[in-house]
């Protein structure tokens, strides 16, 4: 089986916030904790598939929460024009993960059925479980879902040879993580089932949180995945970009030949 080659592109940042933004149940509530996001790109040969979409300057503004890069401004490097992009894997979403769907206009997007259903149905009569996401990339998900374009997974799935999901839920009821593999082994692209490597390695749950005893076994299942926990992607650590070397400019990360050192390093 051919190996896949795995990038993650960091398009914005958010170093305003503390550590009870992120972690439950934490001992320093008060220390400065900083988020990045990203999206991710898997490679082989002619072969581009797409994890999430990121959210665009507008979703940046209406939020207060400015993007550095446009996502689809920050996979040019990679020579990805967006319209020619075919496959996305939409892990959930929230805005910050399928906040770009727009920009990718002919793309299939791969989904549980079960993150759908949360996200048009009576859960979102609640204000707090609606906040993170917005009507309008909804819609457009429904949009690809009229036009033949989504394809839906029921937990496990394969999308293509070397890249299968898997659902966690936890975060969102749907949250799906990606399981790709790669020249030093499979890799598991967590996504919100653990923003951080300390939530996983700690078992502390983030905040935002549907079903916490999902969470807490969805850490055991990313680790289940991956062929080491150094192989394990969280969806928003800075320490990604120390781990991991920049492939061209400096948003830009290589992850499949492994990290440069390991976690303990």
């Amino acid at each position: 089986m051919t190996p896949w080659e795995v990038f993650a592109v960091k398009y914005a940042d958010r170093n305003a916030r503390t550590r009870k933004d992120s972690f439950l149940f934490d001992d320093d509530h008060h220390l400065p904790h900083d988020m990045d996001y990203f999206l991710w790109v898997l490679r082989r040969d002619d072969e581009i598939i797409l994890v999430d979409t990121g959210y665009d300057q507008e979703e940046g503004n209406r939020r207060s929460r400015p993007v550095r890069l446009d996502p689809h401004e920050a996979l040019a490097p990679l020579g990805i024009v967006p319209e020619e992009v075919s496959t996305i894997i939409v892990t959930h979403l929230h805005y910050d993960h399928a906040g770009g769907l727009r920009h990718f206009p002919n793309a299939t997007i791969h989904l549980q059925a079960a993150e759908m259903a949360y996200a048009t149905g009576p859960c979102m009569c609640h204000g707090t479980l609606r906040a993170p996401f917005t009507a309008d990339h909804i819609c457009e998900a429904v949009q690809r879902l009229y036009s033949g374009r989504v394809v839906f997974h029921e937990g496990d799935g394969e999308v293509v040879e070397g890249v299968t999901v898997h659902r966690t839920g936890g975060h969102s009821k749907g949250l799906q993580v990606v399981r790709v593999l790669t020249g030093t082994g499979w890799m598991c692209l967590a996504s919100d089932a653990s923003h951080y490597y300390e939530n996983f390695l700690e078992a502390k749950p983030f905040p935002i949180v549907v079903d916490l005893e999902e969470m807490l076994e969805g850490f055991k299942t990313i680790q289940r995945l991956a062929s080491s926990q150094d192989l394990v992607i969280p969806g928003h650590d800075p320490l990604v970009r120390e781990l991991f070397p920049t492939h061209g400019p400096e948003h830009i990360l290589r992850l499949d030949r492994g990290p440069l050192k390991g976690l303990k390093s």
